[in-house]
């Protein structure tokens, strides 16, 4: 599996947890990620407990770190 297989995987997950989710993937190395997203606050527990236990997975069995950080969409992580 490559990152870009995973960031996918990962990706999809995410979006069927929450169809209005924001994704916003950065690629830290060739095995690791992290994703961004933003949802609304009522969805953002559905997305950790969708891609919790995949990430876990996916770390031991490919050796692929995607870390997925989920925010609230009306209050969204400060930029600077």
């Amino acid at each position: 599996m490559s990152i870009d297989d995973a960031i996918k995987k990962m990706s999809d997950l995410v979006t069927s947890a929450c169809a209005s989710a924001e994704i916003k993937a950065t690629k830290m190395s060739d095995e690791e990620a992290r994703l961004t997203v933003l949802a609304p606050a009522g969805d953002m527990q559905k997305i950790k407990d969708a891609t919790f236990q995949p990430a876990i997975d996916m770390l031991n069995s490919d050796g692929m770190d995607v870390q997925v950080f989920v925010y609230d969409k009306d209050a969204p992580p400060l930029k600077g």
